[in-house]
């Protein structure tokens, strides 16, 4: 794993309704990210937070049925820009959210290093949907399509390129919210899709073993897109979009700790952290439990 990390923090609530996952980036560094990793032998480089235009009117407006369209699409170019320069200079981007509609940003700004990015996509949702698909016009459940250029022409053409992944470079894990659109757009690309049948019925080892054998020959990197609300929100309380039935706490540390061992991330982002809706800061500081893990941390 690169030595080298620059923490970026996304402020961003514009691609839902729910306040306060902007405020996941400060509870974040608050339940100790920084040291945590310091402690783990890494160099750090904390740039602060992404500045987050606001809304000209409230956050109902909607173009082509996409909430904050045009803010969205300025803080994911300053994101991209800065995650570019970040991959420049050889330091691990280490990303903090905010709404998963930052990963708009996130992988435009990464996938341009690479031949075959691949991408895990840790999450209850595939954010799979569009403008013409999706039942609320929120961005935080598009990122994914947008990524393979599929959406708004003004998300998709973020630094001027696109696609920025292939749906055969995408392994999602612990899926169970999925819209019909996004069903239809799975089997129609070929995506692998692990749902929470499929780890409850194989065991999270197995699951991301198998994950990492299907992206490693033919990726020359990997981004873990971890959202919060992956993890059941009996354990991990401080997230928007709630679905039962997640991933416990535990399973999600064998994860990180088994990818930390392949050593094939070459970036990440954990995102959707929501301190009003948290209890006494717990999934930030579970969060934070997660990294640790990611970057190498263990009992021995």
């Amino acid at each position: 794993m690169n030595k080298h990390l620059s923490i970026i923090g996304v402020p961003m609530d514009l691609g839902q309704l729910r306040r306060g996952v902007d405020m996941g980036p400060s509870a974040i560094r608050y339940a100790g990210i920084v040291e945590h990793l310091e402690h783990l032998k890494y160099t750090i480089e904390d740039l602060g937070d992404i500045r987050i235009p606001r809304p000209s009117q409230n956050n109902d407006n909607k173009l082509d049925n996409l909430r904050n369209l045009n803010e969205i699409t300025e803080s994911s170019h300053h994101l991209a820009v800065t995650v570019d320069e970040v991959v420049e200079k050889d330091s691990f981007p280490l990303v903090l959210g905010g709404d998963h509609s930052i990963a708009i940003g996130t992988l435009a700004g990464i996938s341009k290093h690479y031949n075959n990015l691949g991408v895990i996509w840790y999450d209850a949702h595939a954010d799979l949907n569009t403008g013409e698909s999706s039942p609320s016009g929120n961005i935080h459940g598009m990122p994914l399509a947008v990524s393979l250029g599929i959406g708004h022409e003004k998300l998709t053409s973020i630094l001027d390129y696109y696609p920025k992944i292939k749906p055969e470079n995408i392994v999602i894990i612990g899926a169970r919210s999925l819209d019909e659109g996004e069903r239809v757009l799975i089997r129609e690309k070929g995506i692998k899709v692990y749902t929470m049948h499929e780890v409850d019925r194989m065991g999270m080892t197995q699951v991301v073993e198998e994950t990492i054998d299907y992206l490693k020959e033919k990726t020359d990197g990997v981004h873990l897109s971890l959202d919060l609300d992956g993890l059941d929100p009996n354990e991990a309380p401080g997230v928007g979009t709630p679905v039962m039935g997640g991933l416990s706490y535990r399973e999600s540390h064998l994860a990180m700790e088994i990818l930390f061992q392949s050593n094939i991330i070459t970036s990440a982002e954990f995102i959707e952290v929501n301190p009003i809706l948290d209890e006494k800061n717990k999934t930030a500081n579970m969060t934070v439990g997660l990294i640790g893990s990611l970057f190498g941390e263990s009992l021995k």
